[in-house]
């Protein structure tokens, strides 16, 4: 399926380590033809970490997209109604944006434009990013794999041995997953071998 002229909703939350397998999903969806509109948490638009300066993240999402970072709820809400989108991805997706989302929390950017896109029946897809997803998340995790409009970037196990309970996606099926997702259909194999 050609991803060119749709509009995909790119949400990113406060996994800093894996934002060096995002940025190039994004620059593959954009040599794809697709509209992408970027969508950040607060933490995302407010800390710096080891991973990079806060301001340079929104820099080069902003280069990439050419559109500037959604920031604010007001400024997603829109997505709903007024400016809906084909697909709203989530990559990377904290154990946190996971557990509010499961239970119907809106309190970021993100979950607001997420909400939005399954308000008009449109798929959302997750990468997940947790090292809880085997523990007290799981609950969560299981939720929302068994959520209509939900579907998942394959995910595994990225450190069995030192995190068990913790779960990746292997974002370089990003673009595979929002493909299938636009023709409601969750890419399979889900679950995934140990990633390294």
């Amino acid at each position: 399926m050609s991803l060119a002229g749709k509009r995909i909703g790119f949400g990113i939350t406060g996994s800093h380590c894996t934002y060096s397998q995002i940025f190039p999903q994004l620059e593959r969806l954009m040599e794809e033809k697709a509209e992408v509109v970027p969508v950040v948490t607060y933490t995302v638009r407010s800390t710096d970490t080891k991973f990079g300066k806060a301001d340079d993240h929104i820099k080069r999402i902003e280069e990439i997209t050419g559109k500037r970072v959604i920031t604010t709820m007001p400024d997603a809400e829109p997505l709903g109604p007024a400016a809906p989108l084909d697909c709203m991805v989530i990559a990377p997706l904290t154990g946190n944006t996971l557990s509010k989302m499961a239970n119907a929390q809106t309190d970021s950017p993100v979950l607001m434009a997420a909400k939005a896109t399954m308000r008009n029946q449109h798929p959302v897809v997750l990468g997940i990013a947790t090292n809880d997803a085997l523990g007290l998340n799981g609950v969560n995790l299981m939720r929302l794999m068994a959520s209509k409009y939900i579907y998942f970037i394959p995910y595994g196990q990225d450190d069995p041995y030192k995190k068990p309970n913790s779960l990746v996606s292997d974002m370089n099926y990003l673009v595979d997953t929002v493909e299938q997702a636009l023709l409601n259909e969750q890419i399979q194999p889900v679950i995934i071998p140990h990633i390294d």
